[in-house]
């Protein structure tokens, strides 16, 4: 099963300058919880992005197009179709940015969304539009508010329609 992972606002914002919109304790634990045990696929700037290297307790598989990249504790795939070769039959979590969830929209099986009832206009980073003709809503969770934030956000699990 190949799943993306996201926390996204109403207006389908997922960044700004290489970092998340929002810090959300509760959505970073729920992240850890699904994707611990499993394998992680990312960008590069993602991985760039993370302030302690490869996640533990997950396999590591980083998207780059540089020639010869090697990055301790995790393997490197030229394509997001390479990535998911050697991933197997390993559930795959897509964990970003915009250009992996690009490709990833049109192959993943399942999407695991924070929205975040929010928008964010300064922005600079987006997830691509959800065809709601290719996709069912399996769960929605009522909304919960960050008491360090303010920021109200709830869960979505979505599956690939047949």
């Amino acid at each position: 099963m190949t799943t993306i992972i996201v926390a996204l606002t109403s207006d389908l914002a997922i960044g700004k300058d290489g970092d998340l919109l929002y810090h959300i304790p509760a959505d970073m634990r729920r992240f850890r919880q699904l994707t611990t045990g499993h394998t992680v696929i990312m960008g590069r700037k993602t991985f760039e992005s993370l302030p302690s290297g490869p996640l533990p307790n997950r396999r590591n598989i980083i998207v780059s197009r540089r020639n010869n990249l090697e990055i301790q504790g995790a393997e490197v795939a030229a394509s997001l179709d390479e990535a998911i070769d050697l991933a197997g039959n390993d559930h795959i979590y897509i964990i970003g940015g915009a250009q992996i969830y690009d490709a990833a929209i049109n192959v993943a099986d399942r999407l695991e969304l924070t929205e975040i009832m929010a928008e964010r206009p300064d922005a600079d980073t987006f997830f691509p539009v959800i065809d709601p003709e290719q996709w069912r809503t399996v769960v929605v969770t009522d909304p919960e508010t960050d008491p360090r934030s303010g920021v109200t956000y709830r869960y979505h699990t979505l599956v690939r329609l047949a």
